[in-house]
């Protein structure tokens, strides 16, 4: 079996294979206007191949500013082959073009809500999740998908904080402080790898990549002018997401979340937003309470696997 890149000259092999879709979210249209944007390319697509037979594929997806993509978004194999071998040595291969330094690589599979009930997601996550993590894949994190819309209604506004915008390296010393208690996975696994002050900076330099506007972002600050937390309201491919928010340490406990939130919610309106989407992590219950008293509703899952914690 050999693995290899794809190249312009697979695109209809690849067309065929993405649409038998199971639990991919790659479609036609997406993998075409992606393909046009740079979201996909055909150095980020990965092919197995026998005897000159593309045999399976694993489509990555990133940021067009981006050198490197940043997740999987979907794995394809034709129906008589070991899909698990198969897509173990596809993720390997990709994984193995990622220096030390760069930011980790996930692999993300959007699941409906209750799938545990539903035995064919089941049956076609099962086989997925084995092969990332024989590549090394192997930490695993279930977080909730949660999306706002003008008939949710806006959220009030705060009327005890006082919210305004600052400098990176403001946003560097205030996210450095909203690391220590975080209860998110991924900013664990960061601080793992690279530190507190790493991740902070590492953190900031996706969010000034993404498409969302960098004049959105905000520190926010009580009464008696002490920092309280920051807002980072962005965009992605999909369109607007509420992107991060935090408190520090010593104000935590006073639902400052729920009034971070609603900022977050009315400046993306105030910016055109007529949808805006969110995740946190499953164990994070006090984001998830947050989300649901403004308004936003969970309508599905994202599984991601990644490296785990060292």
């Amino acid at each position: 079996m050999k693995i290899r890149t794809a190249v312009e000259a697979d695109l209809d092999t690849i067309h065929a294979l993405i649409a038998e879709q199971s639990i991919n979210t790659v479609t036609r249209p997406r993998f075409d206007e992606y393909l046009a944007s740079g979201a996909y390319r055909y150095d980020w697509i990965w092919v197995a191949e026998v005897d000159g037979r593309i045999i399976g594929a694993a489509i990555w997806w990133g940021m067009e500013e981006q050198e490197r993509p940043f997740s999987i978004d979907g794995l394809y194999a034709v129906p008589e082959v070991d899909r698990v071998a198969v897509w173990t040595e596809l993720i390997r291969a990709a994984l193995a073009t990622f220096p030390a330094e760069a930011a980790q690589p996930e692999y993300h599979i959007f699941l409906p809500n209750g799938w545990r009930e539903k035995p064919e997601i089941v049956a076609e996550l099962e086989p997925r999740l084995e092969a990332a993590a024989a590549a090394g894949l192997s930490g695993l994190t279930e977080r909730l998908r949660y999306e706002w819309t003008p008939s949710d209604g806006l959220p009030p506004r705060s009327t005890r904080l006082r919210f305004e915008p600052a400098d990176d390296e403001a946003f560097v010393d205030a996210f450095i402080r909203v690391i220590e208690g975080s209860l998110d996975a991924s900013t664990a696994r960061d601080v793992a790898r690279i530190g507190v002050e790493g991740t902070a900076r590492e953190e900031l330099a996706i969010y000034k990549s993404m498409p969302g506007d960098r004049a959105w972002w905000r520190l926010a600050y009580d009464a008696d002018d002490k920092l309280v937390g920051f807002a980072m309201p962005s965009a992605n491919n999909g369109g607007p997401v509420v992107g991060y928010l935090g408190v520090v340490p010593e104000q935590r406990g006073h639902g400052y979340s729920d009034d971070l939130l609603a900022e977050i919610t009315h400046l993306l309106v105030e910016a055109g937003a007529d949808r805006i989407r969110a995740d946190t992590d499953l164990t994070n219950r006090p984001m998830a309470a947050s989300f649901e008293r403004q308004g936003y509703r969970n309508h599905a899952v994202r599984m991601v696997a990644s490296y785990p914690i060292a």
